[in-house]
């Protein structure tokens, strides 16, 4: 018996693909709109910006930080892009590279904070999320961009499905999470990744450079807010200076729920993706059945706090 429990998988990889079933199969029962292929198609749309946000947010957090600044950099990202094709002409990629660029400055600029300076990823990345802010609406002008080329919104296109048409940007959102899985399970650096998290001295002492480590991570987190910066113009045609403004916290939430511990260490990036959709299938299935977007926002918020208790008593039991 004990032989047979030790070959399953640990809860903490389990359970947010166990409550995310269990979602499903509640929401089935209250509205027969929500089974239908269409409906996790648009699910799959809703949650594409937040869920590759959410790769550099669980990057970050794998290695014992946060980064409060992700939403506002992405938004950011997606100024610069628009902007840079709006108003200077330049081809789209081109402005789309220019805006991965701002959001990786920022990743340095968060990576160096931390390494170099030793502050609190808490505090440093408050601060770049109201520099991000701010440096948003002043370029923007708080107005927002709609003249720009059809290459910057080409991931919001469809293709068809059998009778479901899919976004191209939910399939590259799919591919990120694949190549970053592989990444962090089958590469040096991504066991290294995990190995700063569970122990930055030890770590150390073994030789890996766990600054240089650190520093990948967070400009490797901006390159991904980047990406999610294109999504987010490719799925409203649009650069929308008042965008990212709740993407950080949803970012958060979709980690935690993915079963990625806080302090570090421990987490499956394929877990992410599934807690990117448990939020996002509660939204949509709370919205079928006409419940308030503020009892949405309450339930996320609820389970957000249940997974992080989940997450301390099961470390309080391996001491």
């Amino acid at each position: 018996m004990s032989s047979t429990a030790s070959k399953l998988p640990p809860l903490a990889t389990l359970g947010p693909f166990i409550a995310l079933i269990l979602a499903c199969a509640f929401f089935a029962t209250q509205s027969e709109r929500f089974l239908s292929a269409q409906n996790f198609a648009l699910i799959l749309q809703q949650v594409m910006v937040v869920a590759v946000i959410a790769i550099g947010q669980t990057l970050v957090i794998l290695t014992a930080g946060i980064d409060l600044s992700c939403g506002m950099v992405m938004a950011l990202g997606g100024i610069v892009m628009t902007k840079m094709a709006a108003d200077y002409g330049l081809s789209a990629p081109v402005a789309i590279a220019c805006g991965m660029a701002v959001t990786m400055l920022f990743g340095l600029i968060n990576g160096l904070l931390v390494t170099k300076i030793k502050l609190p990823p808490f505090i440093v990345t408050l601060g770049t999320l109201n520099i991000a802010f701010a440096a948003t609406q002043l370029y923007s002008g708080a107005q927002t961009i709609t003249d720009i080329p059809a290459g910057m919104t080409a991931l919001g296109n469809t293709f068809q499905l059998g009778q479901t048409a899919i976004v191209w940007g939910a399939v590259l959102m799919l591919v990120l999470y694949l190549v970053t899985w592989f990444a962090l399970r089958e590469t040096a650096p991504g066991r290294h990744v995990y190995a700063v998290g569970n122990s930055p001295e030890a770590t150390r002492l073994t030789g890996i450079a766990t600054d240089k480590v650190l520093l990948g991570v967070y400009v490797l987190a901006g390159l991904f807010y980047g990406i999610a910066s294109l999504l987010s113009v490719a799925r409203t045609g649009a650069g929308d200076p008042n965008a990212g403004q709740t993407e950080n916290l949803d970012a958060i939430s979709a980690v935690v729920l993915g079963g990625t511990s806080l302090f570090g260490g421990r987490g499956v990036i394929l877990g992410t993706l599934v807690g990117a959709l448990i939020v996002g299938v509660f939204r949509n299935g709370l919205t079928l059945m006409g419940v308030s977007s503020v009892y949405q926002i309450l339930v996320t918020g609820i389970l957000v706090i249940l997974a992080v208790a989940t997450d301390q008593l099961s470390r309080k039991g391996v001491r």
